[in-house]
């Protein structure tokens, strides 16, 4: 997006994908007052908060989040984890 400049502390976008959503009354208001409260267009403030949930629940972000952990915990053997799985495996209907 390009910043087209300012109007009373609020920066207006021009530029990107225009689209047409239906959010209910209380969401649009709160967003509203919290756009206003921060100085920022409900654009900017939408455009924000969907690339938050994007990332937070795109599946290949998970998966790395998830193979991160994996690496940082590493591939040591615990004997007890073992067992208890080998048990849970053995009781489980397949």
């Amino acid at each position: 997006m390009i910043d087209s400049g300012h109007t009373k502390g609020i920066t207006r976008y021009t530029m990107g994908m225009k689209t047409a959503v239906s959010i209910p009354d209380e969401i649009f208001e709160r967003a509203d007052r919290l756009a206003k409260r921060g100085g920022r267009s409900r654009s900017d403030l939408y455009s924000a908060a969907l690339k938050e949930y994007i990332e937070r629940h795109g599946p290949e972000d998970v998966t790395d989040a998830m193979n991160r952990v994996c690496d940082a915990v590493g591939q040591e053997r615990d004997g007890f984890t073992e067992a208890v799985a080998r048990r849970v495996l053995e009781r489980t209907e397949w």
